[in-house]
């Protein structure tokens, strides 16, 4: 299952001036299930195929050196997962994906990208902390950006928001010093923030996470909302024959 997305505010996210609306019914269903904390948002749900979503997944722009990249940057099956760090169903994902890099990844099989799709009207800490990954990949490099990413949904798993008052203390586990949080309020990112959001709008996002299975052919296969580890693998398997 994924978090549909809500209409943003005039003028777009706080702090990110691009102004994008993107109208999904629904989205009122996933804030009762993110908020009610009743583990529901824990629950993997497969859902039916968005058509409409399926064909725009060839609009995603192509995995580049600018990218978050885990794993062989050369493998033949590529997966671009455009997410919130706040998003239940985005945590739960991120549990599958290190599952999937576990196997295949260490095989060279698969890389594993990420891209910001932070919801603010949902998540209203989502825009910040995507800033806070992006200011600690640009200070302590790839490595720090993926143990970053970890780190928020160890101590935030599934429904717990993050507690803001420990980004300081936690981006500085993985780049040392004050420039992270310079870099943050400075709001150095948000452009490109701005611009991987329109992105994912653009191939077919419709909620979090938003991913993306790329084969050795460059073709696109959506993959809808937070699947089950067997249903990735099935994906993957069957884009690697």
């Amino acid at each position: 299952m994924n978090e549909p997305t809500q209409d943003t505010k005039e003028g777009g996210f706080e702090n990110m001036g691009t102004p994008i609306a993107i109208v999904i019914a629904g989205a009122m269903v996933a804030a009762a299930l993110y908020f009610g904390g009743s583990g529901t948002a824990g629950t993997a749900v497969r859902q039916p195929a968005n058509n409409d979503a399926a064909a725009k997944a060839e609009n995603v722009v192509p995995v580049s050196t600018e990218d978050h990249i885990l794993g062989n940057p050369d493998a033949p099956v590529k997966i671009i997962e455009y997410t919130d760090l706040e998003c239940p169903f985005c945590k739960q994902f991120h549990g599958t994906m290190k599952a999937v890099m576990d196997t295949y990844g260490a095989e060279g099989k698969v890389a594993w990208v990420v891209r910001n799709f932070p919801l603010e009207q949902l998540h209203p800490n989502a825009p910040r902390l995507a800033l806070a990954a992006e200011c600690v990949a640009a200070v302590g490099g790839n490595q720090a950006y993926w143990n970053f990413l970890d780190e928020i949904v160890r101590i935030a798993p599934l429904n717990t928001p993050f507690d803001m008052t420990k980004l300081e203390t936690t981006v500085a586990k993985f780049a040392p010093g004050t420039s992270v949080m310079e870099c943050v309020e400075a709001g150095t990112f948000t452009e490109k923030i701005n611009q991987q959001i329109a992105d994912a709008v653009a191939s077919g996002g419709t909620g979090t996470p938003h991913s993306i299975l790329i084969d050795a052919k460059g073709r696109a296969t959506l993959i809808q909302g937070s699947q089950p580890l067997e249903v990735v693998k099935g994906m993957i398997d069957k884009a690697l024959k």
